[in-house]
């Protein structure tokens, strides 16, 4: 038996619980709530991995792994893979997906338009900054999912993320030795 979640309830439900631990339960605590997230995701991670593997056999080293996560595991969840996965041969992986479906959706007020109807350089890139910078809390989640399903396959490591600009973002593994 085949068991799915509507996208359209997995964003709000993640949206809900971004805004409840950085609104309510840990407002001005914004690390702590980052972490809670991260930890949140870091379960849903470990037994997502469980399940996507239990017929599969035990990865022969890390790249594998990091090879199953950009292809298997990124398909089964957001039905594609990662777009390009780079590597410096020492431990750090950086998964590149060119638009992220967890950020299709955040959008910011669209600045002011200038008395002659054009945007600033300066205005353009403080918008992409806002924009890095409301979508940080929404990566918290995914990045916690990779490092959960990375420890289940047995490849300790941390995980974080960057945005150039919405919706694409970088998830950076790094392993630990």
């Amino acid at each position: 038996m085949v068991r799915e979640v509507s996208e359209s309830c997995l964003e709000s439900i993640m949206m809900e619980m971004v805004s409840a631990y950085c609104g309510r339960f840990y407002g001005n605590k914004q690390e702590l709530a980052a972490r809670r997230i991260e930890a949140i995701g870091f379960q849903v991670g470990l037994q997502l991995a469980e399940r996507y593997t239990k017929e599969r056999p035990r990865f022969a080293d890390h790249l594998e792994a990091i090879k199953f996560i950009c292809k298997d595991f990124w398909s089964e969840l957001f039905k594609k893979q990662i777009d390009n996965l780079k590597t410096n041969h020492r431990g750090t992986f950086v998964l590149q997906d060119s638009r992220f479906r967890w950020l299709t959706h955040i959008s910011l007020d669209t600045p002011s338009p200038l008395t002659d109807g054009s945007q600033t350089e300066a205005s353009a890139t403080s918008n992409d900054a806002r924009a890095a910078q409301a979508a940080g809390m929404y990566l918290y989640f995914p990045c916690g999912i990779i490092r959960g399903a990375l420890t289940n396959l047995g490849v300790p490591c941390a995980v974080s993320a960057e945005v150039a600009s919405l919706p694409a973002c970088s998830f950076i593994v790094r392993i630990k030795a």
